[in-house]
């Protein structure tokens, strides 16, 4: 069943992104508070990160041509699939400590699985990556565990 997966693609699990670190700033999280309409008063002002806000945190600023034909900034962390259609597969954020303007944050991410099933249409192969987001002090703020399928 796992014709699809090579031994040289399941060597790329365990494979980690180099560490992405940013600042928290109180306009970001109103930016994000507003452009989400979130209403409470604490994200308006920016006093304290909503959740999902950091999802953008840590996305690649790219030029144009640095994206895939869907408009996503490509993933230097996982290697070339021999399936490529993309679906969502699931998303599973844990939140440890709130967020706050002036934090500095850091985001490892690491590709912790890949494996194969068969559908409907034909094979599908998943992947998921677990991203720990840690404060200056080391201390887990968020943990997310992304599974995407490929078709």
């Amino acid at each position: 069943m796992n014709e699809l997966l090579s031994e040289e693609l399941l060597s790329a699990i365990g494979r980690t992104a180099p560490p992405c670190r940013e600042l928290v700033t109180r306009r970001d999280i109103r930016k994000y508070a507003i452009a989400t309409g979130n209403r409470q008063r604490k994200y308006l002002d920016g006093d304290q990160a909503p959740p999902m806000f950091h999802v953008a945190l840590f996305w690649d600023v790219v030029e144009l041509d640095q994206l895939s034909p869907d408009g996503v900034s490509i993933d230097r962390l996982l290697p070339k699939f021999p399936l490529e259609k993309a679906m969502a597969g699931g998303l599973l954020i844990e939140y440890h400590r709130d967020i706050f303007p002036g934090d500095w944050l850091t985001a490892n991410r690491t590709l912790t699985d890949i494996y194969q099933k068969n559908g409907r249409s034909g094979p599908l192969i998943f992947y998921e990556v677990v991203m720990d987001v840690v404060n200056d002090d080391g201390d887990l703020v968020i943990r997310e565990k992304t599974t995407r399928i490929l078709r």
